[in-house]
C-alpha cells in the first residue's frame, strides 16, 4: 500500500456501502478477508480506503463508489489532514472555476507533472484574489505537498463539473465541519442573513469586514460586495474562509489569519459595513497588553468585557456614517462593569438598535442573544435622541432551534429597523418595539435589555381578544363532548370470544410490496426552492411543519429530501411513544424530517388509518422496540398488524380516523384553555381586563 495512501473509518464504510454501522461490524466479524486496520485506535480502527473499495466490489456490494464519497473519504484521510486537504482542493476549484482551460490543459499530463506545473498556475488565480503572497492566508501549496494529492484535485475537479466549483467546495466544507461538530461555532445562516439585512445598503456594493470570520457565513450572506475582508486566528480556518468567499464571489476578498485584537490585520481599513460574531467570555482577550490601544475611543473595556472590546474595534474600523452588526451575550446589555462604555455609545449616538432574538437563534443555543446595530458618528453631526429596541423572545414556538420562526424574525426586526433607520424613530408595538429616548436608559445601570423597557403586550389581545377565545375553547369543548368514543366491549354477553386473528409485520408487508418505507433527514435546499420539514416534534404536537431544510453545502448536499403524500403514515422512531399520523392534504409536499419514518401504503391492499391505527398499540409499540443507553428506538419493521380484508381494514380505519379528530379536539381545546389563562392573567395584571 502506498505511504500516502487514504484511510477511512467504519463510519466511513458504512455510507459507501449504504450500510448502517452495525453492518460493518458483522462483515469484519464473519468475513477473513476483510481488510484489516492500517491506522487509527482499537476502538476507532482506519483502513485503507483502496482495499475497502475493492473488497466491496468483491462482495458485490458496492457496483461503483458515488464520486462524491470517494471525494470525500480520500480528503478526509489525507495524511496531512483533512483541512489542509480541503484547502488544496479548495485552490484547485478556484483554478477550474477562473480558469477552466488552464486546468484542463494541466490535468492531461501525468500525475508527477500535474504538481511540478500546478503551484504557477495556482499563483496566477490566487495572487489577483488574494493579494501578494506574504500577506495572504491562503498559499499557494508547493509541488511535494501536490504531489500526494493530484488523485484528490482530480475527483475534485470531476465533481466540481457536475456540481459547479463553489457548490463542490461548500459540499466538502460542510461535511468537515459536521465531522468536527465541536471544533467550531458556527453562526447559522438564517441569523447572517438577518444581520446582513440590518447593515442593508451600507454593506452592497461597498467594503465589509468580518473580524472574527470563522467559516465565512456572516460575508457569504452579504448581497454584492465590493470587497470582502477577513480575519480569523486559525490559519487553516482563515484560508477556508478566503477560498469559501473567493468561489461565492467575485469581489475582492483579503483574508488574513491572526489574532484581531491583539494583532489587527487591516489598521488602517475604513470599511462600509462590519458584521461579526465573536467569541464570548473571553478572559484572554488582551487586557493587559492593550490598555493604552486607540481602539477605545469610548472607554477602556474590563477584562470581563471581551465582547465590549470587540464593539470598540468594529467602530474603529468603519468608516463615518458606516455601520457595524455584531452578534451579542445578553449579558453585554446589563452588566455594571460594561455600563460607561454603554453610557458613552448612547450619548455620542453610536449605538442605535438592540435586537432580541429568540433562544435557539445561534449558539449558545441555549440564552437568546442580542444583536447589537452600531454606526460610526459623523463629525459635526447631532446624535440621535432615542435607541430602537426590538424583543422577538415570543416567536419561537416551543424552545429551541427547530421551533424558531426565521420568517417572522426577519420581518419583525426590519419592519421596526427599516423606518427608525430612514426616521429615527418608529412607532411603538407594545411588547415587540419600541424607540426609547436615550435620556431614559442613561441611569445607574445603564440596562439596554430590550424586554425590560418596552411595554407589555394587551393582555392575550385585549378584552375583545379573550371573549374571541373563550367563544372558540367553548365550541371546541363541546365539539370534544361529541367526538368523545363510546366504550364499546369487544365481547357481549352470551357471545363467544373472537378468534385470535393472524398477524403480519410491517417488514413483511414491505417486502410483499403492499408497502414502502422511506427514512427521513436527507436532503437540502440545493438546487430547489425551499421546502417545509415535517419533523419529529410537529408529528408529536399535531402541528404543520415547521423544520426547515439546510442550505446547499451539508453532508445531504446532493441527495434529494424524501416529499410526503396525502395518506402516507408517519412515525417517530426515538422516544418510546405510541404514534402515528396520517398525512393530510395541507401537509402533502413536505419533507420528511429526522427521526421519522414514513410508510406509503398500496390503498389496494392498505387502508392508511387501519394501519395507523394499529401502529399506536401501545403492546404493539412494547415489542417493536429497543433500548440504548440514554434512548428508547422504535424498529418499524417489527410492528405487528392483523390480516384483514380490505372492508374490514376501511372500517376499522372510520374508528381510527374519528379517534384521532377527537385528539385534534382535545389538544386544542388544551391549547385554547392556555392561552385564555395566561391572557386573564396578564389582563388582570396590566389594567386591560377589569374585576
Amino acid at each position: 500500500m502506498p505511504e500516502n495512501a487514504a484511510e477511512v473509518t467504519a463510519a466511513g464504510i458504512a455510507r459507501l456501502a449504504g450500510v448502517g454501522r452495525a453492518a460493518v461490524s458483522n462483515w469484519r466479524r464473519r468475513h477473513a478477508d476483510f481488510p484489516k486496520p492500517v491506522g487509527g485506535t482499537e476502538t476507532s480502527p482506519a483502513f485503507a480506503l483502496t482495499e475497502i473499495e475493492q473488497w466491496l466490489r468483491d462482495q458485490g456490494k458496492l457496483a461503483e463508489v458515488p464520486l462524491r464519497e470517494r471525494v470525500w473519504q480520500e480528503l478526509s484521510g489525507d495524511p496531512a489532514g483533512a483541512a489542509a486537504a480541503l484547502v488544496r482542493a479548495g485552490c484547485a476549484l478556484l483554478l477550474v472555476r477562473e480558469r477552466p482551460t488552464d486546468w484542463l490543459e494541466l490535468a492531461a499530463a501525468p500525475d508527477a507533472l500535474l504538481a511540478e506545473r500546478l503551484p504557477a498556475a495556482l499563483d496566477q488565480v490566487l495572487a489577483p484574489r488574494f493579494g501578494p503572497a506574504g500577506e495572504r492566508a491562503v498559499h499557494t501549496p508547493p509541488a511535494h505537498e501536490l504531489l500526494p494529492a493530484v488523485p484528490l484535485l482530480r475527483g475534485v475537479a470531476e465533481l466540481a463539473a457536475g456540481l459547479g466549483a463553489c457548490q463542490t467546495f461548500e459540499f466538502l466544507l460542510g461535511r468537515y465541519l459536521n465531522a468536527n461538530p465541536r471544533q467550531y461555532t458556527l453562526t447559522p445562516p438564517e441569523a447572517a442573513a438577518l444581520m446582513a439585512a440590518l447593515a442593508g445598503a451600507a454593506a452592497q456594493d461597498a467594503t465589509v469586514l468580518d473580524p472574527a470570520s470563522g467559516t465565512g457565513t456572516l460575508l457569504r450572506a452579504v448581497p454584492f460586495p465590493a470587497a470582502l475582508y477577513a480575519q480569523e486566528a486559525a490559519p487553516e480556518l482563515a484560508a477556508l474562509t478566503g477560498l469559501r468567499l473567493a468561489l461565492h464571489t467575485d469581489a475582492q476578498v483579503r483574508t488574513r489569519a491572526a489574532d484581531t485584537l491583539r494583532a489587527d490585520a487591516f489598521p488602517g481599513l475604513a470599511a462600509d459595513a462590519v458584521l461579526c460574531h465573536p467569541p464570548f467570555n473571553e478572559r484572554n482577550w488582551g487586557h493587559d497588553e492593550l490598555a493604552y490601544d486607540p481602539r477605545w475611543e469610548y472607554g477602556f473595556p474590563a477584562r470581563t468585557e471581551s465582547e465590549l472590546a470587540w464593539v470598540q474595534h468594529a467602530l474603529a474600523r468603519l468608516r463615518p456614517g458606516g455601520t457595524a452588526v455584531l452578534l451579542m451575550p445578553p449579558a453585554a446589555a446589563s452588566r455594571r462593569s460594561g455600563r460607561r462604555i454603554r453610557a458613552d455609545l448612547l450619548r455620542r449616538g453610536a449605538l442605535r438598535a438592540v435586537v432580541g432574538l429568540p433562544a435557539g437563534a445561534a449558539p449558545p443555543y441555549g440564552i437568546p442573544l442580542h444583536l447589537w446595530v452600531l454606526r460610526k458618528p459623523t463629525a459635526g453631526a447631532r446624535p440621535p435622541a432615542e435607541l430602537l429596541l426590538v424583543d422577538t423572545a415570543e416567536l419561537s414556538t416551543g424552545g429551541g432551534r427547530e421551533n424558531l420562526d426565521w420568517g417572522s424574525v426577519h420581518t419583525t426586526v426590519l419592519d421596526a429597523w427599516e423606518p427608525f433607520d430612514r426616521q429615527g424613530t418608529v412607532e411603538e408595538r407594545p411588547g415587540v418595539s419600541r424607540a426609547v429616548p436615550v435620556i431614559e436608559l442613561l441611569d445607574d445601570d445603564v440596562d439596554l435589555a430590550p424586554g425590560r423597557h418596552l411595554p407589555p403586550a394587551a393582555g392575550g389581545g385585549g378584552a375583545a381578544e379573550l371573549a374571541h377565545v373563550r367563544e372558540r375553547l367553548t365550541d371546541t369543548l363541546r365539539l370534544t363532548g361529541e367526538l368523545t368514543p363510546p366504550a364499546v366491549p369487544a365481547t357481549r354477553e352470551g357471545h363467544p370470544e373472537p378468534a385470535r386473528r393472524p398477524a403480519t409485520t410491517v417488514g413483511e408487508l414491505a417486502r410483499a410490496g403492499a408497502l414502502v418505507l422511506h427514512t427521513g433527514g436527507a436532503g437540502s435546499t440545493a438546487g430547489m426552492e425551499p421546502v417545509p420539514v415535517l419533523t419529529e416534534q410537529d408529528v408529536l404536537a399535531g402541528r404543520a411543519p415547521s423544520g426547515t431544510l439546510p442550505e446547499g453545502g451539508t453532508e445531504g448536499m446532493a441527495e434529494q429530501p424524501v416529499r410526503i403524500a396525502e395518506g402516507d403514515v408517519v412515525v417517530p422512531v426515538l422516544g418510546g411513544g405510541a404514534v402515528a399520523r396520517v398525512v393530510d392534504a395541507a401537509t402533502a409536499g413536505a419533507a420528511l424530517g429526522r427521526n421519522l419514518q414514513l410508510l406509503r401504503a398500496d390503498p389496494a391492499a392498505l387502508d392508511p388509518w387501519f394501519l395507523a391505527g394499529f401502529l399506536r398499540g401501545t403492546a404493539n409499540n412494547r415489542q417493536a422496540s429497543s433500548y440504548a443507553s440514554t434512548a428508547t428506538r422504535l424498529d418499524v419493521r417489527r410492528l405487528q398488524l392483523p390480516r384483514l380484508p380490505l372492508d374490514d381494514q376501511r372500517r376499522y380505519g372510520q374508528r381510527f380516523r374519528e379517534l384521532a379528530a377527537f385528539e385534534d379536539a382535545l389538544r386544542l381545546a388544551g391549547r385554547l384553555g392556555e392561552q385564555l389563562v395566561r391572557g386573564m392573567y396578564d389582563g388582570l395584571t396590566d389594567g386591560s381586563v377589569t374585576m
